[in-house]
């Protein structure tokens, strides 16, 4: 069988990690015998950079608390933004010990994560406000396209801008965007680490390094090792490993270059989760239906013998900044990215109703092998000036990228929809006992045919915030964008599509204090066909060899209307925020008729989010929010798949937007009850999910708890104990739409060493 290999074999991860571990083990005990030699040093001078403190010797940054963003293309502080962002400071990741984009993003209401399969690929898929979002993710300001399933270990802080913004990044973004912000250079030495050791044979090794060898030149490079089974998950584990150096010069000067470069890959036995059961023994369509485990959520219907998901990412930047004046600073950004992955992983499939008759279940191989390849030239120029007695903060800018995704798939002998009486193996598995050690000896090929799908940018945007007096601000925001793909696919053909689209906010705040702001906003986003590249669900595709199908094929639009307040309070350390809001998507593509598509559909959803972030006391932190979101698909056209109608199927309209709870509600906080010791814990809910338009499909509500206790053993050594999944709740954090959810991690617990010096 031929397999896409990744650049190295695992065993130079396993082999990276050795040596990380054997080093910084040996460098935190150096520091642990040295620390009294410290004690006597005079106080550390501190910089500040936004809501990061530095010194120097180490990198801190203890605040929930962020002030601004990291884009020029936010023309205001936060508290001066009409639209709602939260920003996950590198704290709260810390505190939080995540890992993962998915884990991060649990501290955020009103964000979700759908399944993948094959066609859909695996990877991150956060739904915000409702509204899927898996090709709006950015780094540092540039989007990352192709799925996958995205390491933090070079990630600073995470931004998510919520609300319809394709005027910050272009296509797409009907519910909002997210923005990984980088590590950089900085001009201090110092060097962070850790290894975290675990339930479930978890091992994570990661190190910062930053080396400033002139007086405006540093280098900086991240390090991670990480290897874990799951809790309460028979059989699955994931492997990776990670790279990120960077090097700035010209920093602390008029002009400034950073290159960059970044490298991922993993090796994971890969978990699709529970199949969903049925309301009687007798039903053969699902009416209200949830997962069933057969009694052990511990089970797994995968097999060791085939199932494999191997993953690589390649980032490389260079980045050059140059301030013509005081008030004036052009910056280009040029960036090519290549990622892919490949796998083979079972689906448990129940379309033939095995459960219900025989107990069994159906190992259905979903199968992907792709690559996605970017290219992003980025130029921006921001400042300030004063006309006509105004101020005027502003940002303008062109973006150029040319994007190229190629998927093809795996021939798995069996693989088509199968009755499976009890003891067939190894395509069946039993519903309540299934052995993922079955041995699988059928057939694997590669199959070639995929499909080549390419788009390129053409993009000008601008972007100011008018201070018409002090106690009111006008922000807006305006961007074009042309926007051309074409799908190739050698079986049936080609087909292309050039979309020209305008998108626009604007927004008017009124600060009746200095620490306060009220607003309200309008902004618009705009989907065209093929905006996913074929790594997403497309609600809006582009069919490569589109003969059968009639489509519109025009780009759906997105408005959002949002009343908001903001305020710094409790000595401006502790940042609220409240705001309602309507988001509405039209011309949405809907079948209409067999083999018809027409930009006819609606979709709604009303809502309701507050927020804190920041201290309570000096000793007391909090990161909290609530969503309420009211969705409804308005016009949800006929229901149907690939331009057929199916037959006696309930109509969608009127039903509640997949992956989209009505509720959900985080809390993480922190108290600091000794000068050494911090302890801290964290309740997040989420309401009950469907997972189709339909609303057959569901998961249940859950509420997660978590807990975590740190202690300095030293100045410059850490320990802290994270216990998460406290009272090792069985729930579900993705649903698919058509036969399963994915299991969420058991209780987990996580003793990290860290060491900064």
């Amino acid at each position: 069988m031929s397999r896409q290999q990744p650049h190295l074999p695992v065993s130079s991860a396993r082999l990276l990690a050795s040596a990380m571990g054997v080093a910084m083990t040996a460098t935190a005990a150096q520091m642990a015998q040295a620390a009294e030699d410290t004690d006597g040093r005079n106080p550390r001078n501190s910089i500040a950079l936004d809501a990061t403190s530095v010194t120097a010797q180490a990198q801190e940054s203890t605040s929930y608390q962020v002030e601004k963003a990291s884009s020029q293309k936010y023309t205001a502080p936060l508290t001066d933004t009409p639209r709602s962002v939260t920003v996950v400071p590198q704290q709260v990741l810390k505190d939080i010990a995540a890992t993962s984009l998915q884990d991060a993003l649990r501290t955020v209401p009103g964000i979700t994560f759908g399944a993948g399969e094959g066609g859909n690929p695996q990877g991150d898929r956060p739904f915000i406000r409702g509204f899927d979002a898996q090709g709006d993710t950015y780094v540092d300001g540039v989007r990352d396209t192709g799925a996958q399933s995205r390491e933090i270990f070079d990630v600073e802080s995470i931004e998510v801008s919520k609300g319809p913004n394709s005027s910050f990044g272009g296509r797409g973004s009907a519910g909002g965007s997210l923005n990984l912000v980088s590590k950089l250079p900085r001009q201090q030495d110092f060097t962070n680490g850790g290894f975290t050791y675990g339930s479930d044979q978890t091992r994570r090794y990661t190190l910062d390094v930053n080396r400033q060898f002139l007086d405006s030149a540093a280098f900086r490079l991240n390090l991670m090792s990480h290897e874990q089974n799951v809790a309460g998950r028979d059989a699955v584990n994931y492997d990776r490993w990670g790279v990120a150096p960077s090097l700035s010069f010209g920093l602390g000067t008029d002009t400034r270059v950073n290159l960059s470069y970044y490298h991922m890959q993993s090796n994971d036995l890969p978990d699709s989760g529970i199949p969903y059961g049925f309301s009687s023994p007798a039903a053969t369509t699902h009416g209200h239906d949830k997962p069933t485990d057969g009694g052990d959520s511990n089970n797994f219907y995968g097999l060791k013998d085939r199932d494999f998901r191997k993953t690589r990412t390649d980032i490389s930047t260079f980045a050059f900044e140059h301030d013509l004046s005081d008030a004036m600073t052009i910056k280009n950004t040029l960036r090519h990215g290549n990622t892919g992955q490949d796998y083979i992983l079972t689906q448990p499939d129940d379309s033939k109703n095995n459960v219900n008759k025989y107990g069994t279940v159906w190992r259905r191989a979903n199968t992907l092998v792709s690559n996605t390849e970017t290219t992003t030239n980025q130029t921006d120029l921001f400042g300030n000036f004063h006309l006509l007695g105004l101020k005027n903060t502003y940002s303008t800018g062109v973006e150029f990228s040319r994007e190229e995704s190629r998927t093809s798939s795996y021939n798995v002998a069996g693989n088509t929809a199968r009755v499976c009486n009890p003891g067939t193996t190894p395509s069946c598995t039993s519903l309540s006992n299934p052995n993922p050690n079955d041995a699988w000896t059928g057939a694997i090929t590669r199959n070639y045919a995929g499909t080549n799908t390419t788009g390129d940018t053409r993009a000008a945007y601008v972007f100011d915030t008018l201070e018409l007096d002090p106690k009111w601000l006008l922000n807006v925001g305006l961007r074009y964008d042309a926007f051309s793909t074409k799908a190739d696919n050698a079986t049936t053909g080609k087909t292309s599509n050039d979309s020209h689209f305008w998108n626009w906010q604007s927004g008017l705040v009124w600060k009746p204090v200095e620490n306060g702001s009220v607003y309200v906003s309008y902004a618009t986003s705009a989907t065209p066909p093929g905006a996913m590249l074929g790594q997403g669900s497309d609600g809006n595709p582009l069919t490569a060899g589109n003969s059968t199908l009639r489509s519109d094929l025009q780009p759906e639009t997105t408005t959002n209307y949002e009343l908001g307040t903001k305020w710094d309070v409790f000595h401006d350390r502790l940042s609220l925020s409240a705001a309602i809001f309507r988001t509405e998507k039209e011309n949405t593509r809907i079948l209409v008729a067999r083999n018809i598509y027409e930009n006819a559909g609606t979709s709604r959803v009303d809502g309701l989010e507050l927020s804190a972030s920041g201290k309570i006391t000096d000793k007391w932190q909090v990161f909290a929010g609530y969503s309420y979101l009211k969705s409804e698909l308005v016009d949800a056209g006929l229901t149907g798949r690939n331009g057929a109608i199916t037959t006696g199927a309930a109509q969608a309209s009127g039903n509640q937007m997949p992956n989209t709870p009505k509720n959900s509600f985080s809390l993480w906080t922190t108290y600091e009850v000794l000068p050494k010791l911090t302890v801290g814990g964290g309740a997040f809910y989420v309401d009950e999910v469907y997972g189709d338009a339909a609303n057959t499909v569901y998961v249940p509500a859950y509420t997660r708890y978590d807990a975590m206790a740190s202690y300095k053993l030293t100045k410059n050594v850490d320990l802290q104990l994270n216990v998460q999944n406290l009272t090792n709740e069985t729930y579900y954090d993705k649903a698919y739409a058509a036969h399963f959810a994915n299991q969420a991690p058991g209780r987990t617990a996580l003793l990290t060493t860290s060491f900064h010096f």
